[in-house]
């Protein structure tokens, strides 16, 4: 009900504003809407050949769109199972509401006794990006690298290149840093790149007071994309102009005048031609409307499809595990360990505080005042302008947690408002309708606050599998969440670390209170005990979105890798996967930022191997 009013007031206030010759809010809603048109428009002419076909256009196609066709000579392809952006995705607070549109996949885990216990059918939801953009269109727009250490790990299981030191120019050449104290840093930051980075312009008292109680308990404020990332930071966002900056925004509007670059939009992959005898992999096979096409790439087919659609697609083309390929009927023409490795990052979604004043993010608040949204639409500034109304963060190591330069394994993610702050936000999550009512209810007209205390490091690893050989069913995805004791305890470590925040003089200002109604399912444990943490954390699981690892990079030794550190399929020829599932370790911190490495780095790589000389970018930076 919130989403459908806001939209028709929202419609409404820009028909009347726009009416009006000096409206201001009317020539910003014509540059919004012309922003969109620069988007590249989707080409019913196909040519029945092309250089390169990327299948995906989310954060790691868009990149590689831009970069490849760099080359004027090469033709690229970039084939989309969705459809366009449109301005109300640019919104930042209303991330949570796309959730609900055809922009996602609405994958859901397999049921589960051991996690996502109070959600709908015991599977936690995962969104996936359905549109340009990808997921970058759908997420909260944090920004994180990850710590060197993550990729001196990678480095070390083999993946010769892809060191802390040898991927830190790729951050650095998307990168265009617009936070001045930060951009003063040209070791750790860089300017003039596609991507944006920028704080909201709109930040809420109770923000202020987490960064506080940080300094309260001998914490640093710190630039967490640096190689210190201990302490606390606001966010650091994928903004521009306090609007959300996609993939798609950022690397394709700018060059949609390229002629060598076509896009095919609501086009599915649904299988790659691989020739069995020779193992080269030659054509592309997608439905769009109700036609399907057969498009051929002269020299390679790259699949960009994240860490659910690219293993499926690779499997429904006979890549993947032979057991399970031909369990399904499906031919196998190289037995790979697709789908396996999967990781992410999970968080407790319920703890949740109170306060005694009117400082938090309320969407309903916020929608139901007009100027709220005259304010973002003329200026891009007021509470409209923050992600999903997060906020800012905090990284401990709890094994270390003296040591200022350690290895984060919990994030502790603030936001200044709740789960009964935002609708969409229980039922974007899944929470069952029971649950919520015992628990939440009684405090919806209440201000709040809420920090997800994330797990960093999970050693618990699941794996995505085919349903069947129809490419249009979801495949079953299983990520085993707390397979290992250790991932739950490290989570009850985090809890505990934010209740000792909420006692320090930043949030008593605002008589902050820890909402105490437990679970009814872990009424047998004590509250606040561990014992009862343990069983909140197995029914309110929550994703982060961060799924990764499923088509893994390894060298030809290891057994479990699906490409090599040039991100080659072993095996076949002319076939690469380029984005968040070749991760071998999911890094610490959100995969966005990574998978823009991922892309950039892989772009040089392929130049490389078709013979371009690139400008050695790593040279000109160390």
């Amino acid at each position: 009900m919130i989403q459908s009013s806001f939209l028709l007031n929202l419609v409404l206030l820009f028909f009347l504003e726009s009416v009006t010759e000096q409206s201001n809010t009317g020539r910003i809603l014509a540059d919004i809407l012309k922003q969109h048109e620069e988007e590249p428009k989707s080409r019913i002419d196909l040519l029945d050949e092309y250089d390169f076909i990327i299948i995906g256009a989310g954060t790691a196609g868009c990149t590689l769109a831009n970069r490849l066709t760099e080359i004027p000579e090469w033709k690229v392809l970039l084939v989309e199972a969705g459809g366009r952006e449109n301005f109300v995705m640019d919104i930042p607070l209303l991330a949570s509401f796309i959730q609900f549109t055809s922009a996602n996949w609405k994958y859901k885990t397999v049921p589960s006794n051991t996690s996502c216990l109070g959600l709908q059918n015991a599977q936690c939801n995962h969104p996936r990006g359905k549109v340009m953009g990808g997921s970058s269109t759908l997420n909260y727009m944090i920004y994180t690298r990850g710590h060197p250490k993550d990729y001196d790990a990678w480095a070390a299981l083999g993946n010769n290149g892809w060191s802390y030191r040898e991927v830190l120019p790729y951050f650095l050449k998307s990168e265009d840093m617009t936070i001045p104290k930060l951009a003063e840093n040209k070791k750790f930051h860089s300017t003039g790149g596609y991507l944006t980075i920028s704080h909201p312009p709109y930040r809420t008292p109770l923000a202020e007071a987490f960064v506080e109680s940080g300094l309260e308990t001998g914490q640093n404020i710190v630039d967490y994309n640096t190689d210190t990332m201990i302490g606390f930071s606001f966010l650091q966002n994928t903004l521009k102009n306090g609007t959300r900056w996609s993939s798609s925004r950022a690397f394709l509007h700018p060059v949609r005048m390229r002629t060598n670059l076509h896009v095919t939009k609501m086009s599915t992959a649904t299988k790659i031609l691989i020739h069995p005898q020779t193992k080269e992999a030659t054509s592309v096979q997608f439905t769009r409307g109700n036609k399907r096409h057969v498009i051929r790439a002269r020299k390679e087919i790259i699949v960009s499809s994240g860490a659910i659609n690219s293993p499926q697609l690779l499997m429904l083309s006979g890549v993947g595990p032979r057991q399970h390929l031909e369990s399904l009927g499906i031919k196998t023409i190289q037995d790979l360990a697709v789908g396996y490795n999967l990781m992410d990052h999970i968080a407790l979604g319920g703890l949740i505080f109170t306060v005694n004043q009117s400082v938090s993010l309320k969407t309903s608040s916020i929608l139901n005042d007009p100027s709220n949204a005259l304010n973002y639409f003329s200026y891009h500034k007021g509470p409209l302008s923050v992600p999903g109304g997060c906020e800012a963060l905090a990284f401990y190591d709890l094994k270390d947690p003296t040591n200022p330069h350690g290895y984060p394994n919990i994030e502790l993610l603030f936001e200044g408002g709740s789960i009964v702050s935002e609708h969409t936000l229980r039922k974007g999550f899944g929470i069952t309708r029971d649950l919520y009512n015992a628990v939440y209810k009684p405090i919806e007209k209440r201000d709040t606050w809420m920090v997800l205390p994330m797990l960093m490091r999970p050693k618990s690893k699941g794996r995505v599998m085919l349903r069947d050989r129809n490419p249009f069913h979801k495949p079953l995805i299983n990520p085993n969440y707390f397979q290992y004791d250790e991932d739950l305890e490290t989570m009850v470590g985090g809890v505990k670390k934010t209740i000792e925040l909420s006692k320090t003089k930043g949030f008593q200002k605002f008589g902050t209170k820890l909402h105490d109604i437990p679970i009814p399912a872990c009424k047998k444990h004590v509250f606040g005990s561990d014992d009862y943490w343990r069983c909140a954390i197995r029914h309110l699981t929550f994703t982060i979105y961060h799924l990764s690892g499923t088509c893994k990079m390894g060298p030809k030794w290891d057994s479990s890798a699906v490409v090599d550190p040039r991100l080659r399929v072993y095996g076949i020829k002319g076939l690469r996967v380029v984005d968040v599932s070749v991760i071998p370790e999911i890094p610490v911190g959100h995969t966005n930022g990574p998978t823009f490495m991922i892309a950039e780095k892989a772009a040089d790589l392929i130049k490389q191997d078709w013979g371009v000389t690139i400008n050695n970018y790593s040279d000109e930076l160390n």
